[in-house]
């Protein structure tokens, strides 16, 4: 059984040391523990600096490219080195690291294939109320588009099976965090959340710059991934908000005309005319989305497979290798 503890890094030279100084060698039923820096595009000594305090494996982008594909390489990467669980670090050493075993202990047991470790939100000094009640709203928000029990939604401290690593794809360029979440649930991935420590802050979030860009970009993603999973019922409600009240007014206009006798009233019917095309155009939209996500579910399965199959020759060549 091999982890591999990857670490998504951007400049990191001052805060890594301590990180990487908490990072376990040795786990109860893990046979190996490598560390793993995904320098994503760093200007300063982030790369020496992580070689200096053990980082054996270093794989570096050749432009900063952002936390989400940062993460990707780095479960990539992971699995070309063998790893049956992968686990995500932030390098900031906002984690206790001394957690690692608990985050891993579902799927070693076989409880779970996605972990993600929840941090005591009410209890971190530094959050302030706003951002505190945001993260329960947001973490509630995920819950519900992707019917996981998650208590802390944003958490980048979160364990991987081979399998769930192999599942998950992330298309956002602003965070993996929301968006895999929501994949898991849809996905059938099982999914658990555990409770972490987290240690004093070091410096403040660098993937944002202000609360309000969070809740946008964040809200945005939702949407986005709500809108490609829910597709249908999306459209669906949408069609039949339009066509009623097309059909209300239409109704409204024969009244008028044929109980009421009073004439007029074109405008009722134009506008009846047109609500009710355009509910009826957006359910079959709805239709077509609901086949698209057939195919798109396919597809995920062949890629599953596609990359299952490629790290399985790759562990086959490194066995047979002189």
């Amino acid at each position: 059984m091999k982890l591999v503890v990857q670490i998504p890094c951007f400049n990191e030279q001052d805060a890594l040391p301590a990180t990487l100084a908490q990072l376990p060698r040795e786990i109860a039923g893990i046979d190996t523990v490598e560390w793993l820096i995904v320098d994503d595009g760093s200007t300063d000594d982030t790369v020496r600096v992580a070689r200096e305090h053990g980082a054996e494996n270093v794989v570096s982008l050749a432009r900063n490219m952002g936390l989400a594909r940062a993460f990707m390489v780095g479960l990539e990467e992971s699995l070309k080195r063998g790893a049956d669980i992968v686990v995500n670090l932030d390098a900031d050493n906002q984690y206790n690291a001394g957690d690692i075993e608990r985050l891993v202990r579902p799927i070693l047991t076989g409880e779970a294939d996605y972990v993600i470790g929840a941090r005591p939100i009410a209890e971190i000094a530094h959050f302030s109320w706003l951002t505190k009640t945001l993260q329960r709203i947001g973490s509630w928000t995920v819950r519900l588009l992707s019917g996981l029990e998650i208590g802390d939604a944003p958490s980048g401290f979160r364990a991987l099976s081979r399998d769930a690593a192999y599942r998950l794809n992330v298309f956002n360029e602003f965070t993996y965090t929301l968006e895999t979440l929501i994949q898991a649930g849809n996905s059938n991935i099982r999914t658990v959340s555990v409770p972490v420590r987290v240690n004093d802050t070091t410096r403040p979030s660098r993937l944002f710059g202000s609360v309000s860009e969070y809740v946008v970009r964040s809200v945005g993603t939702i949407l986005r991934f709500f809108i490609l999973y829910r597709a249908f019922p999306f459209l669906l409600l949408i069609a039949i908000v339009l066509f009623s009240c097309g059909f209300l007014l239409g109704v409204r206009f024969l009244i008028l005309n044929f109980v009421y006798g009073e004439s007029g009233h074109v405008q009722s019917v134009m506008l009846a005319v047109l609500l009710m095309s355009i509910g009826f155009m957006t359910g079959l939209t709805g239709i077509l989305a609901d086949l698209i996500s057939v195919n798109r579910r396919l597809l995920e399965q062949v890629k599953h497979i596609s990359r299952r199959m490629e790290h399985r020759l790759t562990d086959i060549e490194e066995r047979n290798r002189p």
